[in-house]
């Protein structure tokens, strides 16, 4: 573990570098503004969902509070760690903790620097930061074991989840709705000519996903209109083995919930398989 420690402080500085020099500048900006959507008011509280609850306040390695909510589930078999999309804060995320608990696993639910409670303003590396915090919290403060930790990555999410993955052992990695890549968003979206050269924000999943070794649960709504149905498909194929792809009924913002139970069978599905 030192020496992962190690890589993962080397890594941080390296990355934090490259954050410093490609997010600088007012196209660096715009585009932030474009793609963080953070809103501060909840809109929902646990208990409405049956939940007990904690608050979790922790601190991101540059110091950035952060906070979170833990929602424990009687004989849990595993520990959901779910990063959610690019809009809203934990509060509008309470039906996935109810299709978690539906499952068996406990669920953290965290909100990015500038989402909900959380300080800050939101930022590509900023974001990775806050996903090792929770991390952290989960496996030095919980004592939970890595080996029982499913993360989980939505929309936006999904990026930070193939990052936290390719940094830090898990159970399993579970992609929903989740891009390739920005730039490949902003090619499908504005197909112009060399496009992607003004695009600073990178969440690469694409490029780091064949290179992790946990078992994969890809879910993609078949009629997303806003991460294209192919973005999924192509981060599956790119994957090695153990992966499995979930297609939902629906887009982008409804698949969740007009197929739900596809949804919650194919978490079942492969809480099975993590077991075995």
């Amino acid at each position: 573990m030192a020496t992962r420690d190690h890589r993962d402080s080397r890594a941080a500085s390296a990355e934090s570098a490259f954050e410093d020099e490609t997010s600088s500048g007012l196209l660096a900006t715009l585009q932030r503004r474009f793609l963080y959507f953070p809103t501060r008011g909840f809109v929902a509280a646990p208990a409405q969902y049956g939940f007990s609850h904690e608050e979790v306040d922790l601190r991101s390695e540059d110091g950035t509070g952060l906070h979170g909510w833990w929602l424990p589930v009687a004989h849990a078999s595993r520990t959901a760690l779910f990063l959610h999309g690019n809009a809203g804060n934990v509060s509008h995320w309470l039906d996935v903790a109810v299709a978690f608990r539906d499952v068996g696993w406990n669920t953290m639910l965290l909100d990015y620097r500038g989402y909900g409670r959380s300080e800050g303003t939101p930022s590509e590396f900023g974001t990775y930061m806050d996903a090792r915090a929770a991390y952290r919290y989960l496996t030095m403060e919980r004592g939970i074991a890595s080996s029982t930790i499913v993360v989980v990555g939505r929309s936006l999410g999904g990026g930070i989840a193939t990052w936290l993955v390719d940094h830090h052992p898990c159970a399993g990695l579970v992609l929903e709705a989740t891009f390739t890549s920005i730039a490949d968003v902003v090619a499908t979206a504005f197909p112009l000519p060399g496009i992607g050269r003004f695009v600073k924000l990178g969440y690469e999943s694409l490029s780091r996903i064949g290179r992790l070794s946990v078992p994969l649960l890809v879910v993609h709504g078949r009629n997303d209109d806003l991460v294209p149905f192919a973005h999924g498909r192509a981060l599956f194929e790119a994957a090695p083995e153990p992966k499995r792809f979930v297609e939902l009924r629906g887009g982008h913002n409804d698949a969740f919930t007009t197929d739900r139970e596809t949804y919650v069978r194919a978490l079942r599905e492969f809480a099975r398989s993590l077991d075995a």
